[in-house]
């Protein structure tokens, strides 16, 4: 009986770690889409190299 519990212990703990990552993965598929949604913005944030395109205003 000790042997099964601690099989089921180990996949219990290998299953929870498993969810854990699919969790991860999901965060940073979401955080990729909003950030790729936001490049199309006219109104985001310039970058520094799109300032120095454009001459100074007179």
């Amino acid at each position: 009986m000790y042997e099964y519990e601690i099989y089921r212990t180990a996949s219990a703990e290998l299953i929870r770690r498993a969810d854990a990552e699919r969790e991860l993965g999901r965060a940073r598929t979401a955080r990729r889409a909003a950030r790729r949604t936001g490049r199309h913005d006219p109104e985001g944030r310039v970058r520094e190299d799109d300032r120095v395109r454009f001459a100074p205003a007179a």
